[in-house]
Formats: C-alpha cells, structure tokens, sequence
C-alpha cells in the first residue's frame, strides 16, 4: 500500500493539489473574508503572544534572542503539526462521498488536509523571516534547512492521520481524544520554555516525541544555526518513529478500507 500510495502521490500531485486549493477555500466558504481568515485568525494569535510577552510581561532575550523570535520559531511548526492532525482526522468522514467511488485512492484525503494546512505554513514562514528582518537579523544558509524539515512534518503526520482519520470512522470519540492530545502535547513540547527548565531526567522521555525534534528543528534553523545532521541520535529516533508510525497507519489504513463504505 505505501508503495502505491507514493506512485499515486507523487504521479497525481496536480490533482492532490487542486483538492487541497478546494478544502482550503471550502473551509471559509460563506465568510466575507474568505480564505484570508486562514491566515488573519493565526497572525493576530502570534501578535497576541508578541503583546502579552513582550510589551506587557517584557519577558527577556533567550540565549541573547528577543523571547517573541524564540517562541516564534517553536510556535509557527507546532501550529502546522497541529493543524494538519486535527484537520486529517476528519478527512475521511468530510469527503465521505469520494470514498464510495472504486477508483479513487481514499489513501490520498489526509495529504489533502495537510496540503492545505501547508498554505498556511509557508506563509508564516515567511512572516517569520520578516519578523527577523525587522529584528535586524538577516537570512543565513540555514535556512535552507526547512526543505528538510518540511517533509519530516508532512510523513510524520501523514502517519499519525492514516492511523486517526481510519478509526475516527468506527469511534467518533477519536476526534475529540485528538484534540484533547493536541491540546496536552502543546505543553509536553518545549515551546513557551526551553528544556532546560525542565529537570535532567526528563529529558530523554521529551526528546522521544517526534514534534520536539521538529520544533527544536526550526529553532536550530533561525536561532542556534545547528543543522540537522549535528543530532544524529535525534534524527534516528525521529525517522525510526516515523516510519513505525507509517507502517502502522498502512496496516489499519489496509484494515479498514474496506468496511469504510459500509459505516459511512
């Protein structure tokens, strides 16, 4: 199936793509504003933080960086991974009339919600990097890195989807088990503290979730100027979980698939 799935993606990206555009606009559909809503809604909750942290609390630099950049860097990854797994839970079900037709590969519905959540990133990447022009800081080769890391955000959730969006099928009670996860894992990752408030041996049990490697990933893109391979032990745990978490969701994706008309 994983390899079915790869040749379809990657052969019918146009079509991917045009289904992702569709979720996007479908989703503010009916607002005056429309699709500028998706991007409107997280700015002001990023100006919010800069208010309250920066002008009220006038929190200090962390390692010599303005706290808004530091929280910034952390908080925009963990808004893409939160929103593709909370938006690719519910794509099967939303798109419940494509699943009963033969030829199309239901497999594809979660990219689709990660896709248009990606619309979203990539423009808050760009807000990121123009909030560290306005900080004086110019863009450096590592920023680069983020072609990386934006694959090793799209597998990961696209494993963690195949796995949810199946089951949210049969137990309607795994959308709201998402969310609540989410909701508990935004304070499991170190993104309003640094890990080194946190005592010593925590720290391993941290460093095994998957989206500390990918948050940590962007701060070592525009804060510490770290690459990748300078973690090896962290990119083999993140990629070994990746995989798991693939293999796993094929296996109940394979599972599932064909009882899904039958509940839908």
């Amino acid at each position: 199936m994983v390899t079915g799935f790869i040749k379809d993606f990657l052969t019918n990206q146009r079509f991917i793509m045009e289904l992702a555009k569709k979720d996007f606009k479908t989703r503010y559909l009916g607002s005056f504003l429309g699709v500028v809503w998706g991007f409107i809604q997280p700015t002001i909750q990023v100006l919010i933080f800069w208010f309250v942290f920066q002008v009220g609390f006038k929190n200090m630099p962390v390692d010599n960086f303005p706290f808004i950049l530091w929280l910034a860097s952390a908080m925009i990854p963990w808004f893409f991974i939160s929103d593709s797994i909370a938006y690719g839970t519910n794509a099967i079900i939303e798109n419940s009339y494509l699943v009963k037709k033969v030829v199309f590969r239901v497999s594809v519905l979660p990219i689709v919600k990660i896709y248009s959540a990606l619309f979203v990133h990539i423009f808050f990447i760009l807000f990121l990097i123009l909030m560290f022009l306005i900080y004086g800081y110019n863009p450096t080769l590592y920023y680069l890195q983020i072609l990386y890391y934006l694959p090793c955000i799209l597998l990961f959730t696209l494993g963690v989807t195949w796995i949810t969006s199946s089951l949210n099928i049969f137990l309607k009670d795994i959308g709201q088990l998402v969310g609540m996860f989410i909701q508990f894992g935004f304070w499991l990752v170190p993104i309003f503290y640094s890990l080194d408030t946190v005592p010593d041996k925590f720290h391993f049990i941290m460093k095994l979730n998957p989206a500390y490697y990918l948050v940590e990933g962007y701060r070592d893109t525009f804060i510490y100027h770290v690459w990748f391979w300078e973690h090896p032990m962290l990119t083999l745990n993140f990629w070994l979980s990746t995989f798991v978490l693939l293999g796993v969701g094929t296996i109940v994706f394979k599972k599932l698939r064909p009882h899904f008309a039958d509940v839908l």
